[in-house]
C-alpha cells in the first residue's frame, strides 16, 4: 500500500505578512517595529498561525482572530497590571483583541513589551540560581 505524503507549508514571517488584509496589516507591522527596536536581536518566527518573538523564553505574540488582532502577552500579571489603560479592549488573561480603527497605543506596547522583558529577565537569573 502506498504511503501518503502529507504536505505541508512552511510559513515564513513574510509570508504570514503577505496574507494580512492592507487594514490588518499597518497595526501588526507597527507593534513588530517597536518590538525590533526595543529587543534588538529578537527572535521572530511563525508558530502556531501567530507571529511570535522570543527572548530569553516566549515573549509575546501576534495575531489575527475574526478580523481583529490579537496581541499575546503569554503573561497573565501584566493585564493585571494594566486593567485601567486596558479598558475599553477585548481581553482575556494573556491576550488584547483590538482593531484597526482603535489599536493599542505606542506607549502602552512599549510598557507591554518591557515588562515582559523583565519578567523573562528575572526567570532566566532565578533559573540560573538554582
Amino acid at each position: 500500500m502506498e504511503q501518503l505524503k502529507q504536505k505541508t507549508e512552511i510559513i515564513t514571517v513574510n509570508n504570514y505578512l503577505d496574507k494580512l488584509p492592507d487594514d490588518i496589516y499597518l497595526p501588526i507591522e507597527n507593534i513588530r517595529q517597536i518590538i525590533k527596536f526595543l529587543v534588538p536581536g529578537v527572535d521572530e518566527i511563525v508558530s502556531g498561525n501567530i507571529l511570535t518573538y522570543r527572548y530569553n523564553g516566549m515573549l509575546v505574540g501576534l495575531g489575527l482572530d475574526n478580523n481583529q488582532c490579537s496581541f499575546f502577552l503569554m503573561s497573565s500579571t501584566i493585564i493585571k497590571d494594566l486593567e485601567k489603560d486596558l479598558e475599553g479592549f477585548d481581553t482575556t488573561n494573556d491576550i488584547i483583541r483590538f482593531t484597526p480603527e482603535k489599536p493599542i497605543s505606542n506607549d502602552l506596547i512599549t510598557r507591554i513589551v518591557m515588562a515582559r522583558m523583565a519578567e523573562n529577565e528575572l526567570k532566566r537569573i532565578s533559573k540560573k540560581k538554582k
